[in-house]
């Protein structure tokens, strides 16, 4: 495919100037010919009028027939025909008013026209005036200008205050600070640490940082916009088609009216009046400006649609298609629970574990060294460290032997181990096992996390119309029937090979339209079968983005429902804008041939329709509040806050779920102990921010969910868990007055924990899926 520079698009984009200017300037002569006609009228000079008038109706037959002829050489026999007939008819039957009108009226819709489309295009353009030229590339201690296309991977780039990030590449600084808004139309500054990736196309919003290219601008996520970009509008949509069918048989209706007016009638002045009312030169193009509209507004949210046809084809879907990982699923492996050996604590098996694993590069040694930093734990840099592939590292840390990943097989499990064997199975999670000097000493759980706006965008989606949801994976079948479950799927497949995944595709294509939504490069072949392909473009793979129709350029899987929601409204305002106009000429030509209008008022009426119908087009380009609820300021940044806190909290669940553990039959002074410390855990961290949700975060989110009885289930939950705090510090003054937990008292105390952390997953889960999905 020959793809064009950013300029050479760019040019494109503005290369209708010349046309621009002829519509100007047929705008400002039909102007002053009605105009200067008008005066001499007034002036009591009838014949200087018509004279006028009759000037201003000839200049507008030249680039009528004009364009008619390039049209029809387009196959499109468009309703200008019937413009060009009007005009003729005015001068042979002497009604010059009428023409004059009807000049000024195919002028003003023209530049009517042309500014929408402008307008609705601005967002796209914009896209390509932003693409960075040049980048700074550093050589040793040099530092040069160089085009962009020299940019190699493993080049050293500078990027200063200000500029545009010109390539895919990693932070080689210590942070950058980045505003990210064009492409995931959110607004705001994020930071960068050393070693995360960084895209091309945003701005550096802090100091000049250093970057390493890790693609060519070619492979960059800004080229594929670009790309996109090239090709938006290149395709008439499918309504717009439709608009061209019902000028089909919207012209030849038109000159039977206008024939049968004559005849009937004997006047040619009956059948003039039919064409001059049914002159809707602009009325037909509110179709493709309602989608042009639909394409803008979705830019501004991260949707970056390839063409009209892909808008109004997402308008229409019924079914939709998932890929799981990195789709459905966050793509990236998340610390699920900690288990400690008996005498040990999760959070010291923890930072051990991710102390080594500081030097490996697995995905989940990733995911365990991430997760130790977000609960503050203090790193030991390990010493004489190897690393076994498919086990996982071995080395000292502390002064111990320590290893890390998975057990030979055949290894003695005690039954501790064994449980954590069987919630692995439960849970569908992976398990990374820490031994110390060679003896079994705890495990971590890892699992790919279900995204937290998933479930709100599949409600959103079968709000929005799409009747069957399947989920297509590679992964096996027991965790992807979890995620099914979780998220109400219609139906799962598991275990596909990306031929598995077209065929499914094309055996649902035969039932409705369908769209194909993944990330990776083995969804390529899948998104280009569907009707509609969209990509996770913002950390997925450049074939995925290159096969699809849409690419979400925002790492959020929420404004897919955003997407489909534009795309029916856009849709449903062209179809209503072209029917609607359509049905009040079909009115207004009915009257003409009664005699009821004559030309030069029947013009004025078919302005205000063509007007009204290219307004109502233009409603496509506002902001819809159905499509998510607003957060205000202080709300946004109350969630950010909360959010951030139960990542702080996880280490407390993980000590609730561990003192239940620890409970033993006889309830010894360790399983004491460690009630105690969770105790002090929930007084101290967990209840005040509890209790702060219910002061401060829930009555600002009030307003956006509908009132305070939307938070009323969140908070009977919050005084669930303070019922069952209450209840395990009675526990605790009973056993200290006894000097040791009764007997009798540990079924109830077990009972307690258990389902203190059973209601404490639950609510966290459901405010991170209902509230906190709502924030950027």
């Amino acid at each position: 495919m020959n793809h064009a520079t950013p300029a050479a698009l760019l040019h494109r984009l503005t290369a209708t100037g010349t046309s621009r200017r002829l519509e100007r300037a047929l705008l400002v002569v039909a102007a002053a010919a009605l105009l200067g006609g008008g005066i001499a009228r007034l002036l009591d000079a009838p014949g200087l009028a018509d004279v006028f008038w009759a000037l201003g109706t000839v200049a507008a037959v030249v680039p009528a027939v004009w364009w008619v002829l390039a049209g029809l050489r387009r196959g499109q026999a468009g309703v200008d025909l019937i413009a060009v007939l009007a005009l003729g008819g005015t001068l042979a039957v002497g009604e010059y008013l009428a023409g004059a009108l009807i000049a000024l009226m195919l002028a003003t819709g023209r530049t009517l026209e042309d500014a929408a489309q402008h307008r609705a295009s601005h967002d796209l353009r914009a896209l390509l005036e932003h693409a960075p030229r040049s980048a700074q590339r550093r050589t040793g201690a040099e530092l040069a200008t160089v085009p962009l296309a020299q940019v190699a991977v493993g080049d050293l780039l500078v990027v200063r205050p200000g500029d545009v990030v010109p390539v895919d590449g990693r932070v080689e600084s210590d942070a950058a600070v980045l505003d990210e808004s064009v492409l995931t139309g959110e607004a705001g500054q994020v930071e960068r640490l050393r070693g995360a990736p960084v895209r091309s196309g945003v701005v550096n919003a802090g100091g000049a940082f250093e970057m390493r290219a890790t693609a060519t601008a070619q492979d960059s996520t800004y080229a594929q916009i670009v790309r996109l970009a090239q090709q938006a509008g290149a395709e008439s949509a499918p309504v717009v088609r439709l608009a061209d069918r019902y000028a089909v048989w919207f012209v030849p209706l038109t000159v039977v009216v206008a024939g049968l007016a004559w005849l009937i009638s004997g006047s040619a002045v009956r059948a003039v009046a039919v064409l001059v009312v049914a002159t809707p030169c602009p009325l037909l193009l509110a179709a493709p400006v309602a989608i042009v509209s639909g394409l803008s507004r979705a830019s501004r949210l991260g949707v970056i649609v390839r063409d009209g046809g892909a808008l109004e084809n997402l308008g229409r879907a019924r079914t939709l298609l998932l890929d799981k990982t990195g789709t459905l699923t966050r793509g990236r492996p998340r610390v699920l629970d900690v288990t400690a050996a008996p005498g040990l604590e999760p959070a010291h098996v923890l930072r051990l574990a991710a102390s080594l694993d500081q030097y490996s590069p697995h995905v989940l040694a990733q995911a365990i060294v991430d997760t130790a930093g977000e609960r503050g734990l203090e790193l030991t840099v390990p010493t004489d460290v190897t690393e076994e592939p498919g086990r996982g590292p071995t080395g000292t840390v502390d002064g111990r032997r320590v290893f890390v990943g998975r057990l030979a097989p055949g290894t003695a499990r005690p039954d501790w181990a064994r449980a954590v064997d069987n919630r692995a199975l439960l849970d569908g999670a992976a398990v990374a096992w820490l031994t110390l000097d060679g003896e079994l000493a705890g495990a971590v759980l890892l699992r790919d996390p279900v995204r937290h706006d998933a479930p709100r965008t599949l409600r959103q989606l079968r709000s929005a119309g799409i009747r069957r949801l399947l989920m297509l994976t590679g992964d096996r079948a027991a965790p992807a029937r979890e995620v099914a479950a979780v998220l109400g799927l219609d139906d799962v497949r598991a275990e596909l090979t990306p031929r598995d995944k077209v065929a499914v595709v094309r055996a649902e294509r035969e039932h409705a339209v369908t769209v194909m939504v993944g990330d990776g490069v083995n969804d390529a072949p899948a998104l280009a079968a569907a009707d509609i392909g969209v990509a996770m473009g913002a950390r997925g793979s450049t074939a995925s983005s290159e096969a699809a129709d849409v690419v979400l350029t925002t790492d959020r899987v929420d404004r897919l429902a955003d997407a489909v929601t534009l795309a029916q409204r856009a849709r449903r305002i062209a179809v209503q804008s072209a029917l609607g106009g359509m049905l009040m000429s079909l009115v207004a030509m009915a009257a003409a041939a009664a005699g009821l209008l004559p030309p030069a008022v029947g013009a004025l009426l078919q302005e205000a329709i063509d007007v009204a119908v290219i307004l109502n087009a233009l409603r496509a380009l506002r902001v819809d509040q159905g499509v998510r609820p607003a957060l205000t300021p202080v709300a946004e940044a109350l969630v950010h806050r909360f959010a951030d806190e139960h990542h702080d909290l996880q280490d407390v669940l993980d000590a609730v779920r561990d003192a239940a553990d620890r409970l033993s039959d006889t309830g010894g002074p360790a399983a004491l102990t460690a009630v105690e410390e969770t105790h002090r855990l929930l007084v101290e961290r967990l209840l005040p921010h509890e209790h702060a949700e219910e002061r401060e975060l829930y009555p600002a989110l009030a307003p956006t969910l509908g009132g305070p009885e939307a938070t009323a289930t969140m908070s009977r939950a919050h005084t669930e868990i303070e019922r069952l705090s209450r209840r395990i510090a009675t526990h605790i003054e009973l056993a200290r007055s006894a000097g040791r937990l009764a007997p009798e008292q540990l079924d109830d105390l077990r009972s307690c924990l258990y389902g203190l952390n059973t209601v404490l997953r639950l609510h966290f889960t459901q405010e991170e899926e209902n509230y906190f999905s709502l924030a950027p």
